[in-house]
């Protein structure tokens, strides 16, 4: 699982991010997820665009013209046209075979229209059957599963060490695992899926192979891969 794409090689949640995560043979994209204040979903880790943008605000208070004038290189040289994607630009990029995870950033997503709004267009984009709705907010995934209760939602914790009832798959910080090496076992028992919260997860990739964790998150995709392959290979 890419996070916020491959964002050693590029910056974090752009096309670029997601390009190369793909090149890098990431079997879902994950992104973070704001509104625009005309309603626009864009892919944006942070409530402001200040660290990552050279703007200054916050994402609810600018329109989508607005932010598109903006490069989001986050000041890495060569980067400097990228831009704030939005949903459908990272929806086109995205093979029939990739799923897309999408981490809700604000709690515009407990307003129903928000949440219709967002059901609409995956479902007008193509990708309603391959999305994953993450949160660490157990409400906004509450908000979305009676609208769309055939989309997977994931809880993504870092302090719980035991499973949440609920969601159909679970994000726990990696330590929690260290803490309660069974986390895996007892997820699975219920049909659960378990991801572990671990953008930089190289050193700790056969400890998650040992206990059956579903999918890796990764900062940089292709080098996770490589160690996927080198433990299979053994």
């Amino acid at each position: 699982m890419a996070h916020r794409g491959n964002r050693v090689a590029c910056p974090e949640n752009t096309l670029a991010a997601f390009r190369r995560a793909l090149d890098d043979g990431a079997d879902i994209i994950e992104t973070d997820l704001h509104v625009t204040a005309d309603g626009e979903f864009v892919c944006i880790h942070d409530a402001t665009v200040d660290r990552t943008t050279d703007g200054h605000g916050p994402v609810a208070g600018m329109t989508l013209a607005q932010l598109k004038t903006l490069s989001a290189s986050n000041g890495r040289p060569g980067f400097e046209e990228e831009r704030i994607p939005t949903l459908a630009e990272l929806a086109a990029l995205l093979p029939p075979d990739v799923a897309l995870a999408i981490e809700l950033k604000t709690d515009r997503f407990l307003w129903p229209d928000v949440v219709y709004q967002l059901v609409k267009e995956l479902t007008a984009l193509g990708i309603r059957d391959r999305t994953l709705v993450l949160s660490f907010s157990q409400a906004r995934l509450q908000a979305i599963a009676p609208v769309a209760p055939d989309i997977p939602t994931g809880w993504i914790t870092i302090s719980s060490p035991w499973p949440a009832r609920g969601p159909q798959l679970l994000g726990p910080y990696w330590p929690l695992l260290l803490l309660n090496p069974l986390y895996v076992w007892l997820a699975h028992r219920r049909g659960q899926f378990v991801a572990p919260l671990d953008p930089t997860p190289d050193r700790r990739v056969s400890f998650y192979v040992r206990l059956g964790c579903d999918a890796i998150l990764s900062d940089n995709p292709a080098a996770t891969a490589a160690a996927l392959r080198r433990i299979r290979n053994r």
